[in-house]
């Protein structure tokens, strides 16, 4: 089969042909229907976090098509899924309480030599991380039902109030899908910040009440200014060193910071500011089997229209070059992979 395997920093990522997956006893073979490209991927490639021979892709929806012989129902060959990426050992006490991506064991599909990611025609996944997508969720929908949760997730642990006024920070796939959930929990203002002209008014399309331009201005002093009053609650969706600090002095006294932006290099911030302004810092990782099921649940509802975040569909040929624009297209927010596409 074809698949983009990373090589390391200063390789491209090629499309190069590798075994075809073959199911262990507990493990089902999908062919891949779409394949997201995360920012985390992004970072992973530019930073050297992945092994040479890596291949990336833990956001996907596919279609059964092999499964091993443990495998028993409700999965069949021919069902269409999708799967929370974490291969935990859903034994452990972590696990016990759902959040499997905290695992002390567990691997993300994609980000290890071991677990082959989505960048691919096929994957092999264990039965017990799909969930099925039901006839009102399209393939690409699916896909996008990872990143989806990760926002769902963020947005429960900050516990939003409708009288809250809420900062994010942010405007790309993970910033503008916390606005959708924001603006669904019913929080009274929801200002985006965020560089790019073209995502501040993505934002507003979202449900962002407000959008500021972070190059302006002290980040506080914009926000303070936007909403009247500093916010009660930053969620901050960057994951770029020095947004935590930024988040501490955007947020009024006694708020809340939530962090699910990936940061993979050191960062540095003054525990003071959060001392003098008795603030909670919570930072939101990854989500829960019943993540996946409310999102899926709220897409066959249309109660949230994922489309909305998707801006182009790719082949596997044009993954190395959209790496390379990605940081310098602001338009793009979330990027499919097709792997049928020539």
């Amino acid at each position: 089969m074809k698949a983009v395997v990373y090589r390391g920093v200063s390789h491209p990522l090629a499309v190069e042909t590798v075994p075809d997956p073959t199911p262990r006893p507990d493990e089902v073979v999908l062919k891949v229907l779409r394949a997201g490209i995360c920012g985390s991927d992004l970072h992973m490639a530019s930073l050297g976090k992945a092994a040479p021979g890596t291949i990336f892709g833990h956001e996907f929806s596919g279609e059964i098509v092999a499964k091993g012989r443990e495998v028993a129902l409700p999965y069949g060959i021919g069902d269409i899924v999708t799967a929370n990426p974490y291969d935990s050992c859903r034994t452990c006490e972590v696990c016990g309480e759902g959040h499997m991506g905290l695992c002390s064991v567990g691997v993300c599909v994609g980000t290890d030599l071991n677990r082959p990611g989505a960048y691919a025609e096929y994957l092999a996944v264990k039965a017990h991380m799909l969930h099925r997508l039901p006839s009102g969720v399209s393939m690409a929908e699916g896909a996008m039902v990872e990143p989806l949760t990760v926002a769902y997730h963020t947005v429960h642990r900050a516990a939003l109030r409708p009288d809250d006024d809420v900062l994010i920070m942010g405007g790309g796939p993970i910033g503008a899908a916390v606005t959708l959930f924001a603006r669904l929990a019913g929080a009274r203002n929801i200002v985006v910040s965020e560089p790019s002209e073209v995502r501040r008014q993505g934002a507003r399309d979202f449900g962002a009440t407000g959008v500021i331009d972070p190059t302006k201005g002290p980040l506080a002093e914009l926000a303070a200014r936007q909403l009247g009053a500093a916010p009660s609650v930053v969620i901050e969706c960057v994951g770029t060193p020095g947004r935590i600090q930024d988040a501490m002095m955007a947020v009024k006294i006694k708020g809340r910071v939530i962090i699910p932006g990936v940061c993979m290099e050191e960062d540095r911030f003054y525990p003071v500011i959060g001392i003098m302004k008795e603030l909670d810092l919570q930072f939101s990782q990854t989500a829960t089997d019943s993540d996946f099921e409310a999102v899926i649940d709220l897409i066959a509802k249309r109660e949230i229209e994922p489309l909305q975040l998707l801006t182009r569909t790719i082949s596997l040929d044009e993954v190395d070059a959209t790496f390379q624009g990605l940081t310098q297209d602001p338009s793009q927010i979330k990027v499919l992979i097709d792997p049928a596409l020539a």
